[in-house]
Parts: structure tokens; C-alpha cells; sequence
């Protein structure tokens, strides 16, 4: 990882910085800001750092995590937001060093969520639907809209998100899988897997590329009695 503008900067491992054991206190090497970073906002320095495809999924997931607990925490105050509302909350949340998140970009047709980390080779982009959930069938058409419509088949792993306004949002997920795993929409293959997130799955869908392309279905429980 590189970062300018430091007096002596220079790049550094990953390893190097997180197997420190020592608190640098020399605010003019760019060891000190890399674990400044690291300690203020570990997930920023994840997302800046991952090597991997895998690397990059697991430090979105974490701050995707954040960003949903906080519509959760909030569910009051947002009761009356609909899906573009509710959208441009996660958005503005996601918006972090290292990625570039807008909504209602072009990518064959409007697209809810454009995830853009430009700082990689090759950079990485996803995509993302957000729908207020309503039935099995509704959910359908988003995956419709994600997996046959928008992506090109060039983007990493693909997010749903689902607002849950319903009570017991454990079986309204529960039933859900159920019926993707019977009906295999979008050409999904075999059945749904579990997530590391509350409330959330992962499919497999055969990508009119030819390539598998895979989809979150994360679940935001924003029932309000």
C-alpha cells in the first residue's frame, strides 16, 4: 500500500503495520498515520489493505454491518422513508476512504447502489438493490433486476438489501429461502447458503456471461410496533 503527501513516505506491508508492537509516536513517518488509521478505523485500513477478493468482501461486510445496524438503531426516526430514502441513508454510510458509493447510476438501467473501490487492480465494483420487502415474489424482481439486467458480468459479489417493516423478521428470512430454493429464479444454482450477517443469505446465479455471479440478501429489521 502506498499513501503520498507524507514527509519519507514509502510503501509497507500490511503485516508490518498490524505486527507492530510498539506505539510510534514520529508523526512524520508514514508508519505513524498507516496505524493511526488502523487503530481509529480498522476498517477503513481492511478495505485499503485487502489483497484479495475475500479480503475486500469481509471489510465491506463489517462496515456494511455498521451501516445497517445504524437504519436498525434508527427504525423511529426513519418509519416514514421509503426505499430511495432509506437507499440514500446506507449510501451516504458507506461512503468511507477507499470507496466510492452513488445511487441511481447507469449501469443498463438505473441501479440502486454502485460500489466503486478504485484503489485495487483490477479496481473492484458492485452492485446493489434495495427493496422495502413485501413477498417472496417482490424480492424476485430484484434479483431479476441485479443478476439479468444491471450487471455485466465484471462485478464481484452483488447485494440485496431487504427493509423488513414486518414483525419476526427471523421467519419472514426463513420463508423467503424456502421459496428461492424451490423456484431457482434467475437461474440460481442449487440452494441458498448461509450469511455471516443476522438475517441473511447468499445465492448462486449463472450470469449470461457464463460466469457464476454471486448475491447477498442482507436483512435490516426496521419493524416498528
Amino acid at each position: 500500500m502506498a499513501i503520498l503527501g507524507f514527509k519519507g513516505s514509502r510503501e509497507m506491508d500490511a503485516n508490518q503495520i498490524t505486527g507492530a508492537v510498539k506505539v510510534i509516536a514520529d508523526k512524520d513517518t508514514l508508519a505513524y498515520y498507516a496505524q493511526l488509521i488502523q487503530r481509529k478505523a480498522p476498517e477503513y485500513f481492511d478495505l485499503l489493505t485487502a489483497g484479495t477478493e475475500r479480503e475486500f468482501e469481509d471489510a465491506f461486510t463489517a462496515l456494511l454491518q455498521e451501516a445497517v445496524a445504524h437504519l436498525e438503531r434508527n427504525s423511529v426516526n426513519f418509519k416514514s422513508l421509503g426505499e430511495v430514502p432509506l437507499t440514500a441513508v446506507i449510501v451516504a454510510f458507506l461512503n468511507v476512504p477507499g470507496l466510492k458509493v452513488t445511487q441511481e447510476a447507469h449501469s443498463n438501467g438505473h441501479v440502486d447502489i454502485t460500489i466503486f473501490a478504485d484503489h485495487c487492480v483490477p479496481a473492484r465494483r458492485k452492485l446493489g438493490e434495495a427493496k422495502i420487502y413485501s413477498s417472496p415474489s417482490y424480492h424476485e424482481k430484484g434479483i431479476k433486476q441485479l443478476v439479468g439486467r444491471y450487471s455485466t458480468g465484471r462485478e464481484i459479489r452483488g447485494l440485496l438489501l431487504n427493509y423488513v417493516r414486518k414483525a419476526d423478521i427471523a421467519e419472514v428470512i426463513t420463508n423467503l429461502r424456502d421459496s428461492l430454493d424451490k423456484k431457482l429464479p434467475e437461474k440460481q444454482k442449487g440452494a441458498t447458503q448461509d450469511h455471516k450477517l443476522k438475517w441473511s443469505f447468499s445465492s448462486v446465479h449463472e450470469h449470461s456471461s457464463g460466469e457464476d455471479l454471486a448475491v447477498d440478501h442482507v436483512g435490516c429489521n426496521l419493524y416498528v410496533k
